[in-house]
């Protein structure tokens, strides 16, 4: 083997290189090292054993076996500009068969392995020592200017913690919080890892020790912190910070929750009640109550600093005495009624069981009630919506964010104006109001067109459908859902995927068996990125489109024999349900009547 340089005009890819295909590979990562430094890392060649055609007509006399993405980033940065472009550093193999070129391929791209963050930290430390800036580093490396700075960070931390991070005896999220540590916090954790019988915390447990449990995040501040005089501690490897001073964040908040509350009298409420931190705003001990109907304000402080404000709300022992007429002139006269109570009882149940006879006749009037009564609740009706709440932030965001929830909370809010409700309510269902408002609410419906009112329905159900409940196996299995097209596999879910049995089935699924067999005995970590790569159609991988694991399809399977539990189970309670739901004579009797089903656009959502 001798080292040369080449022109471009003599390179052609080797069908022999591991990276050849139809599809150019990509090189947004190796453009700006390339555009700064040129190519530094020599290519794999061999003499063109069999030269063709190449670039305007002049004979390739070498191919790449290895260094593909290398050439084309260099043909990239020589199309930018007119110079003549720099010949490429090439290590010049002898003339060998296919299966040798394979191999050498093979071997050039599995040995190289990026750096890990640490040593990224040492050779940018140099960088800066030599008198390079964040900007000039960032644009050599294609690094985000961000990204080189939390790299930087990496230097408050003591060198120990920094080795460990290196072996990856410490994850991501204990690393970010000890850069919020000092020198000291991190002796003192340090110690509490080398201990035998001591506890030592990571992840999110570090952050309250760091902070005496009381880590409060500055996104949860009411006041501008531009003019906030405490000191605050910024998270080196985010963007977020942290209050250093409790009491000092809790007079400026203090302040800023006085200035809200004589806001919400101003604008006309009756009272507004502010709940002390330790203390909490149990919706079930109160009834909706609009502010023309002497509803109050409730602004509900937890210990961690954050403010939830709940409107138009009564006590229920209050709105009852408000209900039943108690509110009259101190010092009148009680008049005797009309009717005795046990006449109003007998005229009241009479007249009942009169219009709910009637009613069966009228079911689009009924429909309307029952959504009416989703909605504002009644002493005899309580629709509590799914919370969607889980204890692991990751997994609370990836929620929150995907486009499931995006598209449920546009229709959603589109249905809340059709109602003439605030768009801004967390829910539809859980009550909005007393007797009065369920009656409003129902004479709203009564003006809508069947398919708003349909509409109305989907959102209510949506709100109060149970997660992982067979219901909803049986509705995704009825609809035929392809939930790849509400889903991708994202960070918080590689997170949690653990087990190795199923990894291994996944690579299988998404790389082939040969990959997993290969793989078998690899690390989690990088059969992730096996899924990873091919998911994303990166490093020479074959893209797989829509994949989605099993037990999230409709309808859902497992990867093993221990997979009977979760969507499996509820799959098979919905499946048993569908076969014992209904005897023949009913489905015949029921035949005739059509069911309209529609892909449109809600009407709220056209309107």
């Amino acid at each position: 083997m001798k080292l040369d340089f080449i022109h471009l005009s003599q390179l052609i890819v080797s069908k022999a290189n591991m990276r050849n295909g139809r599809k150019p590979p990509d090189i947004a990562d190796l453009l700006p090292s390339v555009r700064a430094r040129g190519v530094l890392v020599p290519l794999l060649v061999r003499p063109n054993l069999c030269p063709e055609p190449f670039e305007g007509g002049s004979d390739a006399t070498f191919e790449i076996v290895a260094g593909r993405r290398r050439f084309e980033a260099a043909r990239t940065v020589a199309s930018e500009t007119e110079a003549m472009p720099e010949p490429l550093p090439c290590a010049i193999l002898a003339e060998t068969d296919d299966a040798s070129a394979v191999e050498a391929s093979l071997i050039e791209n599995v040995a190289r392995r990026d750096p890990d963050e640490v040593t990224q930290w040492e050779t940018f430390t140099r960088l800066v020592r030599e008198g390079r800036g964040v900007d000039q580093i960032s644009a050599t490396f294609g690094i985000p200017a961000l990204g080189v700075k939390r790299i930087l960070a990496l230097g408050n931390l003591c060198p120990r913690i920094r080795d460990l991070y290196r072996r990856e005896e410490i994850d991501v999220a204990t690393v970010r919080h000890l850069t919020l540590a000092s020198k000291a916090q991190q002796k003192a954790w340090l110690a509490l890892l080398d201990g035998s019988d001591t506890y030592c915390p990571t992840g999110h447990q570090l952050k309250s020790w760091l902070f005496g449990g009381a880590s409060i995040a500055t996104s949860v501040a009411l006041f501008d912190l531009d003019t906030y005089e405490g000191a605050i501690v910024a998270d080196l490897f985010g963007e977020g910070g942290y209050f250093a001073d409790a009491e000092q964040f809790w007079a400026a908040q203090n302040a800023a929750i006085e200035a809200r509350k004589a806001a919400y009298l101003a604008d006309g409420w009756s009272d507004v009640v502010i709940v002390p931190p330790g203390d909490y705003f149990h919706s079930w001990e109160y009834e909706k109550a609009a502010k023309r109907r002497g509803g109050r304000v409730y602004i509900d402080v937890s210990p961690r600093g954050e403010i939830a404000v709940h409107e138009g709300y009564l006590g229920r022992r209050e709105a009852s005495r408000r209900d039943s007429g108690s509110g009259e002139t101190p010092g009148a006269k009680p008049q005797r009624p009309e009717m005795s109570g046990p006449m109003q009882t007998y005229v009241d149940l009479h007249r009942h069981a009169a219009v709910r006879a009637a009613l069966i006749r009228h079911p689009k009037v009924a429909l309307r009630l029952m959504a009416a009564h989703a909605i504002a609740g009644s002493h005899l009706w309580r629709v509590t919506p799914e919370p969607q709440l889980a204890r692991n932030d990751a997994i609370q965001e990836s929620v929150e964010t995907c486009r499931g929830e995006a598209d449920f909370d546009k229709a959603r809010r589109a249905v809340l104006g059709l109602l003439g409700l605030s768009e801004e309510e967390p829910n539809i269902t859980g009550g909005h109001g007393d007797a009065y408002d369920l009656v409003r609410l129902f004479h709203r419906l009564l003006d809508l067109p069947d398919r708003a009112v349909m509409d109305v329905i989907a959102v209510l159900i949506g709100e109060t459908l149970a997660s992982g409940s067979p219901a909803v196996e049986a509705v995704g299995l009825h609809i035929d859902l392809d939930l790849a097209g509400y889903w991708q596999a994202d960070e918080a879910f590689f997170a949690l995927l653990r087990d190795r049995e199923v990894l291994t089935r996944i690579v299988a699924e998404v790389a082939g068996e040969s990959v997993a067999a290969a793989n078998a005995a690899a690390k989690g970590k990088a059969m992730k990125a096996i899924i990873q790569d091919h998911l994303d159609g990166t490093n020479g991988r074959a893209k797989v489109e829509r994949w989605l694991p099993r037990w999230m399809a409709f309808p859902p399977s497992a990867y093993t024999d221990r997979g009977g539990v979760g969507t499996v189970a509820a799959h098979a309670k919905a499946i048993a349900a569908q076969d014992t739901h209904r005897g023949p004579d009913r489905a015949v009797e029921y035949a005739d009547v059509p069911v309209q089903e529609s892909e449109a656009a809600p009407v709220a959502l056209a309107a």
